[in-house]
């Protein structure tokens, strides 16, 4: 009985020894996770922050954008006015130019009477 108890307490010991092994080897295991975990959310703090940075500029750019089309509305309302004023001119030259012609005419057919006369 003595040596069957001996027995079972070598065994019990063994076991248990087998057993905290087994828990250093989870405990291990636990931390490898848990560092494994850190650095998984550094690096998507890291990328929040590149994407928050991206998000920042891309807002950047879109008022510019916005600001860039109001500036072209202004270049266009200004160049319909300036192809308008264009147009007249035109027209006014084309006009002078008839009536300079008109002019040349009457001034030809003046001169050769007042200069017979």
């Amino acid at each position: 009985l003595h040596r069957q108890a001996e027995q079972t307490c070598r065994q019990l010991v063994r076991t248990q020894e087998e057993h905290e092994r087994l828990l250093q080897a989870a405990v291990k295991q636990a931390e490898g996770l848990e560092h494994n975990l850190r650095s998984a959310e550094a690096v998507l703090a890291e990328k929040v922050a590149q994407l928050e940075d991206v998000q920042a500029q891309l807002s950047r750019n879109k008022l510019l954008i916005e600001d860039l089309r109001e500036e072209n509305r202004g270049f266009s309302m200004a160049l319909q006015a300036a192809e308008l004023k264009q147009k007249s001119a035109e027209e006014k030259n084309q006009l002078l130019e008839e009536q300079a012609s008109a002019l040349k005419q009457l001034i030809g057919k003046i001169t050769p009477a007042s200069l017979s006369g």
